[in-house]
């Protein structure tokens, strides 16, 4: 049975442990951590992992992945992506998810600068038992469709997609439930995320409270026969500040009530 988890990151401005309060009170017994600096950096990864693994044991929280965008176009975000992956292999985490470009919403990709970075990346996640999951983002990751020839290029087994089904909205404008037959196959990793909106519009809010078509996306995926984890993102309006934290808590409390309802657990 595919795992429900809660993404520390919809907790932008609160500490890992108000996230991870929220997402076990909110029902969720999976999570997805955030280890971004700058953005979301609830996990250190160049500590020991011994503390946060106390800390999800206090909360009755299994770890699914870890999310560890950083910019694989250059030298600096491959090194990052590298702790990243040693961290992981350390804590047991079995999915690594990143973006080509990092996790700023505008930036510029090199196809040929990630490529002469992913190989590396890539194999080290081989070496680990980990497989690194490309987040639909960007440009050259808008969608699925999009997805698929950047992926036949990079040709590796430890590397697949993470599809976000608000991201493919935001960025290429189509809706997930006409992009996904395309890429579902090749998936490790599912961001559930709703929408409000259209292109370019930033606007991802609790599961139930946009227009994403999640049963149909549910019921695309189980044909495809995925059965890797589901986390839910929830990144409201993108500004700071944040909503409260109770805002959040009970975002997050109703994400899992809409996805419980039909079927996940």
């Amino acid at each position: 049975m595919n795992a429900l988890a809660g993404h520390t990151g919809s907790y932008y401005s609160y500490s890992v442990d108000q996230a991870l309060a929220g997402i076990a009170a909110a029902g969720f017994r999976h999570v997805e951590l955030s280890a971004v600096p700058g953005n979301t950096d609830h996990v250190d990864v160049r500590s020991d992992p011994g503390d946060l693994r106390a800390k999800l044991e206090q909360y009755g929280l299994q770890a699914v992945s870890v999310s560890g965008h950083s910019k694989l176009t250059t030298r600096e975000g491959l090194e990052y992506g590298l702790a990243v992956v040693r961290w992981a292999e350390r804590f047991g985490v079995p999915i690594v998810n990143t973006a080509v470009g990092g996790h700023a919403p505008d930036v510029d990709e090199s196809e040929s600068a990630f490529l002469a970075n992913i190989g590396t990346l890539a194999d080290a996640a081989d070496a680990a038992g980990i497989t690194v999951a490309l987040e639909i983002h960007g440009d050259l990751m808008a969608s699925g469709e999009r997805s698929l020839p950047l992926l036949d290029k990079i040709g590796h087994p430890a590397v697949k997609a993470n599809y976000d089904t608000a991201n493919v909205e935001y960025y290429a404008g189509v809706a997930a439930v006409d992009d996904l037959p395309f890429i579902a196959d090749r998936l490790a990793h599912v961001h559930l995320k709703d929408a409000r909106g259209g292109q370019g519009n930033w606007d991802f809010p609790a599961v139930g409270e946009g227009h994403v078509d999640f049963a149909r996306v549910l019921a695309i995926l189980r044909d495809a026969g995925y059965e890797g984890p589901y986390s839910v993102e929830i990144e409201f309006t993108g500004t700071t500040p944040w909503p409260p934290l109770d805002e959040v808590n009970e975002a997050m409390r109703m994400s899992h009530r809409a996805l419980t309802a039909l079927g996940l657990s």
